[in-house]
């Protein structure tokens, strides 16, 4: 298949040599950090049901829980990018056992899928390019997504299609099928047994399903959504790195419930991609002071990039084929390693 053209851009010709060595410094210590840092903010969600049981904290449990998940699956892709540590076998260590597999997802997996995407960012042949190219769409669809992401319908279908995956072809044996199962997701499964277990001692065996299960199959995929259309969905030019990704500027509310661990600095992640995600503020700013900024796609928030990838005001849905194949995408993007939660 012929490749269509895309500029290129070394990252030497961005920023002065000193500079991308700092920026491009790893550390095993930060990375920890992180990693602790987005499970002492589960517990600590669940804690604030347990004490406190209401409505109220129930739902907020839910959402910060839920955004901590897709904060560690945006840890699991710094590790991808070798970036959580800068010793290779503590990297994927610290990714498999305490980002990855508790989202049923495989580091290697994800990298091999992933690094697709930098090399051909929204060109025909990039395979995130499905989870884009439908847009824009109308609100009402928009609605329809959002519920179906909101009751568990999209996460049941990536899962059925998950695990379907991993028990492997009718024509293996029983004991065939079991190995293949235990390759895919044996792991994943004893990592949520340790979860289930570490609720049950914590609060409650319930708190597994209520606080783990729930949000990762309710909120957790609604904003996967939106951030996925935050960052590549109607961008500018699809040929040019300063603009067919986009950063969104977030507040902390949006860092809270939305966008961890700087993953809304998207077209600086794209331009320097192995520079680990806590110096992204950072390789922004050395990019303003070398006149890059006003190059770059970015848009004010989350809310105007919805507001402008709803606008279509027909009556007519995205073409189906590309839903269909975007639904397959996801789901298979899922079976070996995860949704591009942080493409």
């Amino acid at each position: 298949m012929a490749r269509s053209p895309v500029l290129r851009v070394h990252a030497d010709d961005l920023i002065d040599r000193e500079t991308l060595i700092a920026l491009r410094q790893r550390s095993s210590l930060m990375g920890v950090s992180l990693v602790f840092h987005a499970w002492a903010i589960i517990g600590s969600a669940m804690a604030l049901f347990y004490f406190f049981p209401n409505p109220l904290t129930f739902v907020l449990a839910v959402m910060i829980i839920g955004a901590r998940q897709l904060g560690l699956a945006i840890l699991m892709h710094d590790a991808a990018h070798n970036a959580l540590s800068p010793h290779r076998k503590f990297n994927e260590i610290l990714s498999d056992f305490f980002c990855a597999y508790p989202l049923l997802a495989r580091t290697d997996a994800y990298r091999r899928y992933h690094l697709q995407h930098h090399m051909r960012t929204q060109q025909k042949d990039d395979p995130d390019l499905v989870l884009s190219a439908p847009f824009p769409i109308t609100r009402k669809s928009f609605i329809r997504k959002m519920i179906r992401d909101l009751t568990g319908q999209t996460a049941y279908q990536q899962r059925k299609a998950q695990f379907a995956s991993a028990w492997g072809d009718k024509d293996l044996s029983h004991q065939e099928r079991a190995l293949h199962f235990w390759q895919r997701l044996g792991p994943a499964m004893v990592a949520n047994l340790v979860i289930f277990v570490a609720c049950t001692m914590a609060f409650h065996w319930s708190f597994y399903l209520l606080l783990w299960l729930l949000p990762f199959f309710t909120y957790h995929m609604a904003i996967t959504r939106i951030r996925n259309i935050a960052e590549h969905a109607l961008v500018p030019d699809n040929d040019d790195p300063f603009r067919n990704a986009r950063t969104t500027k977030a507040g902390w509310l949006a860092r809270i419930f939305l966008a961890p661990y700087w993953v809304n600095y998207h077209v600086e992640h794209h331009l320097l991609m192995y520079v680990p995600c806590w110096q992204l503020p950072a390789a922004q700013k050395a990019l303003n002071a070398n006149g890059f900024g006003e190059r770059m796609e970015t848009a004010p928030g989350y809310l105007s990039v919805l507001r402008k990838a709803c606008a279509r005001h027909d009556d007519e849905d995205e073409p189906g084929n590309l839903v269909h194949n975007a639904r397959r995408r996801v789901a298979g993007n899922f079976t070996e390693g995860f949704t591009s939660n942080a493409s």
